[in-house]
């Protein structure tokens, strides 16, 4: 895990590995921003995941998933 300032450098870490997509929920689906796809939770895997903390507050967290979607799409 990293420490909470490193949001940024993972972010761009995953970037750097093809995560490249913005995914949101949508009812009971996952879809991208970028190509409109859908995806339901059998057609999406979560690579990695990041979690932060607030240095001060704990419920000052933030977590970044790194999810591929069926046919490649990652986010």
């Amino acid at each position: 895990m990293r420490p909470a300032g490193c949001l940024a450098l993972a972010l761009d870490d995953l970037a750097r590995a093809g995560f490249i997509e913005h995914f949101g929920v949508s009812g009971d689906e996952l879809r991208s921003f970028d190509s409109g796809r859908t995806f339901r939770a059998g057609q999406v895997v979560i690579r990695e995941y990041h979690r932060f903390e607030g240095v001060s507050d704990p419920d000052d967290m933030s977590i970044v998933y790194a999810i591929e979607g069926e046919g490649g799409a990652r986010g």
